[in-house]
């Protein structure tokens, strides 16, 4: 692969992961509304887990309040059990939860993990993946509320140091506190097109 770098271009939708709870702080909650306004206020559709549970529904609240667009893709084992939010004008049922991913990603130009757990974690590192190995050219980032990204922050610099991962790619994941910082920077975004392999011929 080449060493140059392609841009994400217009910033029309933006699949957001996140917790189906809400956390120890509001300071969560707070950080996924104004995510949410700013989003709608600048015309960025919403895709994500479509329920109404925890931040996500937070965050889709948000847009709706603000007059924005909201588009749910659930599962349908979350969907018989009653967790589509009501107030989604659009939403897609998926079979199963990779079915689900999967046309997250397409729907979206870029991607933002909220504080979350397991599911919101594998979300983030799935897509960035996609986007070391070339699969795509999509903008990643992490809402560090709370500091709640830190620790991820510091893994990806250990990985780095200790020859996983080529400095590119530790850098490739925006994480910020800021919403506003955030949504601006997928937009800067440049997505590196260097090997991930390190020290290896053929690669």
């Amino acid at each position: 692969m080449s060493e140059h770098t392609t841009s994400t271009g217009t910033l029309r939708s933006v699949a957001v992961f996140c917790g189906s709870n809400f956390g120890v702080s509001e300071a969560y909650a707070e950080a996924a509304r104004t995510l949410g306004t700013l989003m709608a206020q600048q015309g960025i559709t919403l895709v994500y887990g479509g329920t109404n549970k925890g931040l996500m529904g937070v965050v889709a609240d948000a847009v709706l309040d603000a007059g924005g667009e909201a588009i749910g893709i659930i599962n349908q084992r979350l969907h018989d059990r009653g967790h589509l939010h009501p107030r989604l004008v659009r939403h897609e049922v998926q079979p199963h939860m990779r079915a689900r991913k999967a046309r997250m990603a397409e729907l979206a130009d870029a991607f933002i993990a909220l504080p979350g757990g397991l599911g919101t974690l594998e979300e983030l590192f799935e897509v960035a993946t996609l986007t070391q190995l070339g699969d795509h050219s999509k903008a990643c980032a992490a809402l560090n509320t709370r500091g709640f990204y830190e620790p991820m922050r510091q893994m990806l610099a250990q990985a780095a140091t200790e020859g996983f991962l080529k400095p590119e790619h530790r850098d490739m994941v925006l994480i910020d506190s800021d919403p506003a910082t955030l949504l601006e920077g997928l937009r800067q975004w440049q997505a590196p097109t260097v090997s991930k392999w390190i020290g290896q011929p053929g690669s």
